[in-house]
């Protein structure tokens, strides 16, 4: 095993540099510009043959924190988590948590079942099912020639 050691001291400060500007960059920067600025949260979207699949990257809400809403076409995502007090003999040194609410909305078409739509939160997902409308097929008819 060979080992090779570099000496370059312009690498080595950059390195340094960078290393210290990303430890001291506040972790709230770390997320997407959508969730930070906009406040939405992230959403991964799957279509199946039966339904179709939304889930929310949601960390620190309660199910009573949500409200799922559909009017007319129009399924409405919301959420809000209220600050708790602080205990006056405690003294907050640092607080990153950031109890943001969001409202999402989503414009569903004619093959959601919307009398069926489920949803589902565990270790900070929040799953909604979006049944499919099972297909009508067309009623074959023999038409008798004249």
């Amino acid at each position: 095993m060979t080992l090779v050691k570099v000496n370059n001291p312009v690498s080595k400060s950059f390195d340094g540099f960078i290393n210290e500007l990303l430890n001291e960059i506040p972790s709230s920067f770390g997320k997407t510009i959508r969730q930070d600025f906009a406040g939405f949260p992230p959403v991964n979207i799957q279509e199946k043959s039966a339904a179709y699949h939304l889930q929310f990257s949601v960390p620190g809400f309660e199910k009573a924190d949500f409200s799922i809403k559909l009017e007319n076409n129009l399924l409405t995502i919301s959420a809000a988590k209220q600050n708790k007090e602080n205990d006056e003999n405690v003294k907050i040194i640092r607080t990153e948590f950031a109890n943001k609410s969001f409202k999402r909305s989503f414009t569903l078409d004619e093959k959601v079942d919307a009398t069926n739509i489920q949803a589902k939160y565990e270790n900070g997902i929040l799953k909604v099912e979006l049944p499919k409308k099972e297909e009508q097929k067309a009623a074959t008819k023999e038409i008798v020639v004249l």
